[in-house]
């Protein structure tokens, strides 16, 4: 049957309507399509390239050369030296365990690293190195270089390793690197990736963890292509890093060694700063312990003894300890009662051997009385009851300003680890501290630094140098960084009276250039470097009834931990101070006997520099000294002179 003609061209306008549509989506399509594309492969081309580049190569970052640290001479005391190790590859080697022994066969190695290193394999990708031998020597480099072939997996490798050339001698100053711990990267909020780098040393202690920032560096790093799985195909560039900042000290590192030597094994520190800039030439607590073995993890064994050494030779005594100043805190007393107006030189006290204060009897230490005191006197003979009298007049409060006005009671800005604020206490400090009332009694304790008061040897030594100078003097450790020299801290005016600062130097030229004064025995001969000092004892224990009894009623007849402290601080030449000196030798009996003489010694070695002329001594000492140097110059050759690296 035939459609009528009108139908048909219904029927094809209808077809072709539905065309334009349909062929409109489609192109509308297509258009779109390739809008997508251009704006893919042209507008955002930059970023899809690096999204490719990022799967095929790898960012690593480069370790920087960590700073080194110098004495005031140039003399290096931490260093960066060569490290050479031994790596393994575990997909490369093969059979791990016979490249072990065949490696074993041309370099010693050590049983624990060896077994380290077989744990690291197994938990780490296959195709990554493992030290199997650290520190090794370069002959053993060698061996194992000429042996490449036989060795599959096994490579010679070179880099950085922290070296400290004088060893003990700064290790509490210095202190040492070891590797990145959990602890260490739990002190940051966002450790940096560079902390990340497997065995990457940090600063631990002393200078070294004080002044990390300065010293790291900043990372250097490379670009590398890797395959899918990650492995190291080829380097595709490099940039170095920045290095650390180099570190100048003030400390005279062959003034250190000399101290340290002089010091022995006693259980003792010894401070000297210059009078000029503060600068502190020497820090010196002994025993000390070679921070070489810290840089790759010390030994349990090791560790042991210096854990278990009753003489502690892991803590800084310099500024970690503080210690009743015993004596040499009479000139704070004698400073503050000039300074309120309480007494005058000429004043005397009668000291029959003992002081009644509130029912009690405090003792003088010389039991049958000193007589009458004044003020150069009591300072001179180290007369107890004139600073008990005293004490009383002038007051706690009075006491305590004058102690921190002088330095004391306060942690000094020095890059060492924990540096004490020591303690100066007071009325309120008691009473929060021990929920108790200051007492008469505990005023009279202080004014001859007993009871609560503590110092640390570098507080001491800081006191001394403002009753030399006047000055607000402070302790400088770093000298220069990157070349740059640091503000001098030699202080300004401490607004005290001058004829009342000169009063308490010249009674501290009596302590040891009058025959009566209790530091003759060690005095300096020479007329234009005599010194002004002061001894101290401080008590740590009281003799119990049942001692007494017995006859102990001496140091020497104590065990070692028992025994008093001995003190002893001075400054030089007295005419024109050039530096100050604190001493403290723990449970040495007296400062007259014990730590005087070593305070004289480093003095004097301090303003000769080098050996002094025995003449500089006392003609009845000169033999005994001369057999001391000796003595000394081959300790000191044994210990490693400065600027002579480590064997």
């Amino acid at each position: 049957m035939r459609r009528p003609p009108k139908d048909t061209i219904e029927s094809a306008r209808k077809v072709s309507r539905r065309g334009l549509v349909v062929g409109g989506l489609q192109a509308g399509f297509v258009g779109l399509l390739g809008w997508r594309m251009r704006h893919m492969q042209v507008e955002q081309a930059d970023q899809f390239r690096f999204l490719a580049e990022e799967n095929r190569i790898n960012i690593r970052l480069i370790p920087p050369a960590r700073g080194e640290i110098f004495d005031r001479n140039g003399i290096a005391v931490a260093a960066n030296a060569p490290a050479y190790r031994i790596t393994m590859v575990r997909e490369d080697a093969g059979d791990v365990d016979a490249v072990l022994e065949s490696l074993g066969q041309l370099v010693k190695l050590d049983p624990e690293e060896v077994e380290r290193a077989r744990a690291e394999m197994k938990r780490s990708a296959p195709f990554l190195p493992v030290t199997v031998a650290d520190r090794v020597s370069w002959e053993d480099i060698s061996r194992v270089a000429v042996n490449g072939p036989a060795l599959p997996g096994v490579t010679p490798e070179v880099g950085l390793s922290r070296h400290y050339p004088l060893r003990q001698d700064l290790a509490h100053v210095v202190g040492y690197v070891g590797p990145v711990s959990e602890r260490d990267l739990s002190r940051y909020e966002d450790p940096p990736p560079l902390l990340r780098i497997p065995r990457f040393q940090i600063g631990k202690v002393g200078v070294e963890t004080k002044l990390e920032e300065v010293l790291r560096g900043q990372a250097g790093a490379k670009r590398v292509e890797v395959n899918a799985v990650g492995r190291v195909m080829r380097e595709l560039d490099r940039r170095e890093g920045t290095s650390g900042a180099t570190v100048q000290l003030t400390i005279d590192s062959a003034l250190q060694n000399y101290t340290a030597a002089r010091l022995g094994q006693e259980s003792a520190s010894v401070v000297v700063l210059d009078l000029e800039h503060g600068d502190v030439l020497a820090a010196c607590s002994s025993p000390s312990y070679d921070p070489n073995k810290f840089v790759r993890g010390i030994s349990v064994a090791d560790y042991s003894v210096l854990r278990e050494n009753d003489h502690r030779p892991l803590a800084s005594k310099i500024v970690q300890d503080a210690y009743p100043p015993g004596s040499t805190f009479k000139m704070v007393t004698a400073l503050a009662a000039m300074e309120a107006g309480l007494i005058t030189p000429t004043e005397t006290v009668w000291c029959p051997g003992h002081l009644e204060v509130s029912g009690r009897r405090f003792h003088c230490w010389k039991r049958a009385g000193h007589g009458h005191m004044n003020l150069e006197k009591s300072l001179r003979e180290s007369c107890d009851v004139y600073y008990y009298d005293l004490a009383i007049k002038v007051g706690i409060e009075n006491i305590a300003a004058m102690a921190r006005r002088l330095g004391m009671g306060e942690a000094h800005d020095v890059p060492m680890s924990a540096v004490t604020d020591g303690l100066v206490p007071d009325k309120n400090w008691k009473f929060v501290n021990r929920g108790s009332d200051w007492v008469v009694g505990d005023t009279v304790n202080a004014s001859i630094g007993q009871g609560f008061v503590l110092a640390s040897p570098l507080q001491l030594a800081v006191m001394t140098a403002r009753l030399a100078t006047g000055r607000s003097l402070s302790p400088r450790l770093i000298k220069r960084i990157d070349g740059v020299e640091q503000p001098s801290r030699g202080g300004e005016s401490l607004g005290l009276n001058e004829n009342h600062l000169r009063q308490i130097r010249k009674a501290m030229h009596e302590v040891s250039n009058n025959r009566r004064g209790t530091a003759y025995r060690t005095r300096i001969a020479a007329d234009e470097m005599r010194m002004a000092g002061k001894t101290g004892t401080s008590q740590v224990r009281n003799i119990t009834a049942a001692e007494r009894r017995a006859g102990v009623v001496n140091n020497a007849d104590l065990p070692w931990n028992r025994r008093d402290h001995a003190l002893f601080v001075n400054f030089a030449p007295y005419d024109n101070p050039r530096i100050a000196v604190a001493t403290v030798v723990e449970h040495g009996g007296g400062g007259s006997t014990a730590a005087a003489p070593i305070a004289r010694d480093v003095t004097l070695q301090a303003l000769y520099g080098d050996d002094p002329p025995l003449e500089a001594y006392p003609s009845a000492d000169r033999s005994r000294i001369q057999a001391q140097q000796e003595r000394l110059a081959r300790e000191r050759r044994a210990r490693g002179a400065p600027g002579q690296e480590e064997a």
